[in-house]
Parts: C-alpha cells; structure tokens; sequence
C-alpha cells in the first residue's frame, strides 16, 4: 500500500514541476511596440515598429500587440495580419499621420477616388482590435476650411489621400470591440468580403462637419453583429452595400443590429446607394437616433436587390439640414431610382463592365415595426417604377410632424438617381409614390404647433397599388381646407 502512494505522489510532484509556467507563455506572447522601437512622443512616425511587433506577433503564431497607456502613437498605414490582438490599452492612442504624401494606397482599388488606406488587412483569420483606448484618424489634418455646417474639400488628382481608418477586406472571425475609434477623414470602419463579424461596445465620434465620414460600412458581408455603440458621424452612421469594386465577394446578408444610439449629418442606418449584387436577411432592432438628417434609410441605385428586411422597437428623431447632405430629415425612407448616366470619368466603377447607363434592383419584404418619429418631414417611399418596391409593412409606426429649424422644407431627396434629385411635395405623414403592396396598421400621424403651407395629408399617395390600412389615426394638417381620399380622419380608424 505504501509503495503505490509513494509512487502516484513522486509522479504528482513530477508533473507539477514539469508544468509549464503559464504566465511566462503569455508574457512571451505579448508583443509591446515599445520593445520593437515605437517612441509614442506623438510626433515620430511609429508605424514601422508598429508593423514588426504585428510581423513577429503573426510569425510567432498569433498573441497581443500592444500599444501600450501613457503615449500617443503617430503612425502612417500599417497592416494587420491574422492571428493577433491588436489592443490600445486605456490612456493610449493610435493617431494618424497627418502627412497626406504617406497615404498611397487606394481604399476601392482602381477607383482611387475615394480615400485611402490607414489600417488596413486582406485575407485575414481570427483578428481582434480592441482595449479602451483610442484610434484617432486626425480627420480636420486632411480638411479645407471650415464652412458654417461642413468643411471644404480639399482638390487632389487622381489619388484622394484623405485616410480611411480600418479597411479590412476579406476577414473571417474579425473582433472589434471597446474602442474609441474618432475623428476619421473618410469611411471609419470598412470591412468588405468579411464572415463572421463582432463589433460590440465601442465609441464611435467623427466630427458631425465632415462629409464621407461613415460610421460603419459592411461590404458585401456575411454574419455580422453589431451591439451596444454609440455613433456620430457626418455622414452614415451605420450603412450596407456591395460595392462594384469587390464585386467577387457575392452577396451581403445576415447582418444584425442591436442596442445602438447614432447621429447624423445624412442617414443613421442605411442600406445602399451602391449594390450591384443582393442585400438581404437583415434585423435592426432596438436602437435610438437622435439629432439626425435622415433617420433609417434604404437607397437601391444600382440592379441589385433588397429584400427581408425589419426594423424594429426603435426611436426616431430628425431635422433639416443644409442640402450639402444627403436627405431631407425624412424618418423613413425607401427608394428605388437607377443613379444618374455616368461619365467617362466614373463609368468605370459606379456602373457595370463597359456600362454608363444602369439598372435598379427591387425593394421588398421590408418590415417597420413599433418605431416612434418625430421630425420635420414625413415618411417617404418613393420608386421610379410600381414594381421595384413591393411588400412594405407599417405596424405600429407613429409620426409626428413640426417645423423647427430655419432651413426649407417641403422637399424629398432623391440624390443620387437620373430623375431630379430635389423634387418638390407637400409634406405628408406618409408619402407614397410609385409603390405596391403597402400595408399601414395600428399606427398614427400627428402635427406640432409650426405649421408651414405646405404640411398636408396624414397620408398621400400617387400610383401605388394595393394599399391596405387599418387601425389608423390622423388627420391633414389643415382639416377642412385639404381635400383627399388619403386624409384621414381621428375618428375614423381602419
């Protein structure tokens, strides 16, 4: 009996000597920038030694580049490679290099039009970019001057430097998470072709006068989930599409949104202008916009198509801005036009191969419910044709309508498309033209105490077919003096 305990307990003690020191193991997988010549002065550009920590921490294969607290990090572009954490810890920051000569390489390939790559990576697995620190894309570096709601952009030839801050193209098991991520030139976080996508608790803050300034683009993507931000961005806050230029990457579906607060200078949630394949399977759910131009947005412009789509549980409330943005503080938008003929310059890109005239895709099954407006414009849906929007149901949206700034209403949207782009209409707390298939239920219309002319109808349609309404609640913002099948009544519910 002796000798058996004796032997298991010489084997414990063994085993336990021969452990391997855990912590040492991490300690050797942690790749501090600092140790690879970084001086984070805020003045020397540290992107060489920022790119040889992710170099060595991907050959090693895979642990944590850290950047560590206490320091800024100029930095020109650098590339991420799999297999790492890319990790700001709190009271550090990545800042931009404000030199426009180092940024060469186009974020949209040959289209070399619209930005360029700061942080970037192709073909990446299992990558995490995350910490409580901060990415600072030093957007106002790259700016004209200031004008009275936006900034001048600067003229360029053929190469527009202004950075984009994260373009990751073809990822799969892509994190992002915790970050302030501000102040961005261009487009803030771009992930094209990427599969399976987190992006949860982060900051995010562009200044509200910089156009092109998205918030988060999703790019011919697949399996992503956004939770838990906050966005202000001057132009979109959160927006999908499927870019011409990465056309190889298919369709861009099953993409979820939740528990998000965004403003912005043109459309909070998005879907378009650019899609030239299919954008579907698709829920945003319980999310707040505030202070924004448009509030959620679909813009099909090119022949790809939209479909099964929800809203949901969310509160919208938006205003006028000048016409330097896109949208006419439009809570709800749903359009289908063909953009404009191109040019010899853009035909290349904005159209199919050898194209300058394009086709635009049908809008359907696009689901609005539970969701709260209060703006100075009304709810548009808009189509160049009956049958490119079909199947779009209402449930238990409530508008309410006031004038409360100085800019003009009375006006919809339509940019970019070949029909007029400002096209005069009265405003309506639903305004529908050229659509069918439309279903308005349990929902409501109510008018504020600044009343301009042309404020009209709780509902107004031209050419649409087979519109189903019940429950409903509203009148003209002038009873009496408007007269139209479409002017409904408090008393009278359907």
């Amino acid at each position: 009996m002796f000798k058996p305990l004796m032997y298991l307990l010489c084997v414990f003690l063994f085993s336990f000597r021969a452990m391997p020191d855990l912590s040492a193991i991490q300690q050797q997988r942690v790749f501090n920038i600092k140790d690879y010549g970084a001086v984070g002065d805020g003045k020397t550009d540290d992107a060489n030694a920022i790119q040889k920590a992710i170099d060595a921490c991907n050959a090693a294969g895979g642990g944590t580049v850290l950047i560590p607290s206490g320091h800024t990090f100029l930095a020109g572009p650098f590339q991420l490679k799999s297999f790492i954490d890319f990790h700001v810890e709190t009271n550090a920051k990545v800042l931009a290099n404000p030199d426009e000569k180092v940024y060469t390489k186009s974020a949209f390939r040959a289209n070399k039009g619209e930005g360029t790559v700061w942080i970037g990576g192709e073909s990446l697995e299992n990558v995490t970019i995350s910490g409580s620190g901060i990415v600072d894309g030093n957007g106002i570096s790259f700016m004209g001057a200031e004008l009275e709601d936006s900034y001048e952009l600067k003229p360029f030839n053929i190469v527009d430097p202004r950075p984009h801050v994260l373009t990751i193209v073809g990822g799969k098991n892509i994190r992002i998470k915790d970050l302030t991520i501000r102040n961005s030139a261009y487009w803030t976080v771009h992930l094209v072709g990427c599969d399976d996508v987190a992006i949860s608790d982060i900051t995010l803050l562009n200044n509200l006068k910089v156009r092109n300034s998205d918030g988060i683009d999703l790019d011919h993507s697949k399996n992503v989930r956004i939770t838990n931000c906050y966005i202000e961005s001057g132009d979109d806050c959160i927006c999908l599409k499927n870019r011409r230029e990465y056309e190889e990457f298919g369709v861009c579906e099953n993409i979820t949104v939740s528990n998000c607060t965004m403003t912005s200078r043109s459309c909070a949630i998005k879907i378009g202008s650019e899609n030239m394949d299919t954008i579907r399977h698709v829920v945003f759910d319980n999310c707040i916009i505030k202070k924004s131009n448009r509030g959620v947005g679909i813009q099909n412009r090119d022949e790809g198509v939209v479909s099964d789509v929800i809203f949901s549980n969310m509160l919208i409330h938006s205003h006028l801005f000048s016409d330097v943005w896109w949208g006419k503080a439009e809570p709800i938008y749903v359009t289908a036009y063909r953009r404009a003929p191109g040019n010899h310059k853009d035909a290349n890109w904005r159209f199919a191969k050898g194209q300058t005239v394009g086709k635009v895709g049908k809008v359907e099954n696009i689901y609005f419910t539970n969701i709260k407006c209060d703006s100075e414009n009304g709810i548009y849906v808009s189509a160049e044709s009956a049958d490119k929007i079909n199947n779009i149901f209402f449930d238990a949206v409530d508008v309410r309508i006031n004038k409360t700034t100085r800019h003009e209403g009375g006006v919809y949207d339509r940019r970019p498309s070949e029909v007029e782009g400002m096209v005069k209409g009265r405003t309506s707390g639903f305004y529908l033209d050229k659509a069918s298939g439309i279903t308005i239920r349990n929902s409501s219309v109510q008018w504020g105490a600044n009343r301009p002319a042309y404020f009209a109808h709780a509902i107004e349609t031209h050419e649409v077919a087979s519109l189903k309404v019940s429950g409903f609640e509203g009148q003209s913002a002038y009873p009496g003096k408007l007269k139209s099948q479409q002017d409904y009544l408090p008393t009278r519910k359907y």
